[in-house]
């Protein structure tokens, strides 16, 4: 052996003996380099494109493929991802940002700042179908994107606008696959190529979508070979898919909390995560275009027996769209506490009376409405008989109805006014950036998440104040008055705060810390453990 051939072993030797000194360490003695994670889907994913995608099901997949300029960090920090670094002018109007230069599609394409640019300026078209677009409009005035060169965007803005960091960590999409053709029908919005640590392999319409390792990961070969994403539309079904070992994850119902702690081989994790429960009002119909309604209907609301039969007490009471976890949480809002004689009073000044059937009439009309629930979703399913029974104690007649997911979405994200339905039980994850332009301005109606048509000119001002202020104590104000209101308009009865409760198979390793930012933050960090 030649000395440079022994340098070469001796190197290579010492490499080997590191890496398994650290695997060891941080308990990779029985790691599987061939690890399967498999998830659970409570629906059917729409798209697989993160500039027209709605739902939570796309979402989760989408993240593994795609990757943002910027990214979130288990301190809920805006940390780089795809851009290294930014700098920001002094008026807080010009960002630029540095890219870096080892990333590669997964076709092999390099990543450029063009991808950027079109990934903004497509949002940012009329004609393609993005709810996303509010994010980058301030003011009616939109961001304009300029590449510097290869590696360096740069983003104009109207004026300083404070969720714009959070907002560049939505995926971006490769231009030179969607610069021709339709972005709305494009092929590619089902075998879509990416930046992400995983890579896009099958998609079986109803049963399983699967991702497998991106070895040219700019952040490095994640250690699972694969994600499952299986589609399990009920909560029970999917319980029995974890306990039986063929999904690896699920959230637990509160239900079988104490039964799930004595499972084996299974960790369960409980934390505060940025989520509230509502149901929605279409203020469009006028059984709900009277505030005084509405605010009737939240009096009759019972929320301790909801969080005591639904939740077994592993949750809070909502009153507004905020959450206790986040920085512009405030606690002055209404509230309006269960008191039926409060309820009935309101309905009989707002001209609805009782009638012999025990259900109350105006005009001859009955109050009665239709509430959506999706399937599969036992608390909501639950909680929406709960809600029926204490509003037929005020006289009004509350009818479910339970959807698929797909279809339930369908109704809510029409782009034609009126929306077709009464009411709905659903829940809002919340970002970073307390801005809720898009959930509560009065332009996002009927192309946007104000699917309920709620309209309030001094919210719409007040939203527009809110993420045009820099200052973080001044923005704390805004919102505060901003949660006032709406808590008082009460366009959604504002439900619970749900505790994540998560069970984990225990061949699962390399989670991130329990928080809001979930157990698989860094995916690429994951592993399984060989069962062997």
């Amino acid at each position: 052996m030649t000395n440079e051939g022994a340098i070469i072993f001796i190197n290579r030797f010492i490499l080997v003996l590191m890496a398994l000194v650290v695997f060891s360490s941080i308990g990779f003695a029985d790691y599987d380099p061939n690890g399967k994670l498999v998830f659970s889907l409570g629906g059917e994913v729409s798209v697989l494109n993160p500039i027209l995608s709605t739902d939570s099901s796309s979402s989760a997949v989408e993240g593994v493929i795609f990757s943002g300029l910027t990214k979130i960090n288990e301190s809920l920090e805006v940390v780089p991802d795809m851009a290294k670094s930014w700098t920001v002018s002094s008026d807080g109007k010009i960002w630029t940002f540095y890219l870096r230069r080892d990333i590669k599609w997964h076709d092999g394409v390099h990543f450029t700042a063009e991808d950027v640019k079109f990934t903004f300026d497509s949002i940012l078209n009329p004609k393609v179908n993005s709810i996303r677009r509010s994010s980058y409009i301030i003011d009616g005035k939109p961001i304009k994107f300029n590449v510097i060169n290869k590696y360096t965007i740069q983003a104009i803005l109207p004026k300083p606008f404070a969720p714009f960091l959070v907002s560049t960590g939505i995926g971006i999409i490769p231009k030179h696959l969607y610069e021709k053709g339709d972005i709305n029908t494009s092929s590619y919005n089902r075998k879509p190529i990416g930046t992400g640590p995983f890579r896009f392999s099958k998609w079986k319409t109803g049963d399983y979508i699967e991702v497998v390792r991106n070895k040219d990961y700019y952040g490095g070969s994640p250690l699972l070979s694969s994600i499952i994403y299986r589609i399990i539309p009920d909560e029970n079904a999917t319980l029995i898919a974890l306990e039986s070992g063929q999904i690896d994850t699920a959230g637990i119902p509160p239900k079988d909390f104490a039964r799930m702690k004595k499972v084996k081989g299974i960790n369960l994790f409980e934390y505060d995560t940025l989520l509230y429960t509502y149901l929605g009002l279409n203020n469009d119909n006028p059984l709900f275009s009277d505030k005084r309604v509405r605010q009737a209907l939240a009096y009759a609301v019972d929320k301790d027996q909801i969080i005591s039969l639904v939740l077994k007490k592993l949750g809070s009471k909502a009153y507004s769209p905020s959450h206790p976890v986040s920085w512009a949480y405030s606690d002055d809002v209404s509230k309006f506490s269960y008191d039926t004689k409060k309820a009935n009073d309101i309905l009989k000044k707002a001209g609805w009376y009782f009638s012999k059937d025990g259900l109350r009439y105006k005009d001859r009309k009955r109050f009665e409405f239709t509430c959506l629930v999706n399937q599969g979703n036992k608390e909501r399913e639950k909680a929406a008989i709960i809600l029926q029974q204490q509003f037929k104690k005020v006289g009004v007649k509350m009818n479910i109805r339970v959807m698929e997911w797909a279809a339930l979405l369908k109704i809510l994200n029409s782009p034609t006014a009126p929306k077709k339905f009464d009411a709905i039980i659903m829940g809002w994850s919340l970002g970073l950036d307390p801005d809720g332009y898009s959930i509560w301005h009065s332009s996002m109606y009927p192309q946007g998440f104000n699917f309920i048509k709620y309209n309030n000119p001094e919210v719409d001002r007040l939203l527009e104040q809110g993420r045009t202020t820099i200052d973080k104590t001044s923005r704390k104000k805004i919102y505060a008055k901003l949660y006032k209101i709406i808590s008082a308009d009460q366009p959604y009865i504002f439900l619970w705060y749900p505790h994540s409760i998560i069970g984990v198979s225990d061949r699962v390793g390399g989670l991130s810390k329990p928080g809001p930012a979930g157990l698989f933050l860094n995916i690429e960090k994951v592993f399984m453990r060989d069962n062997k």
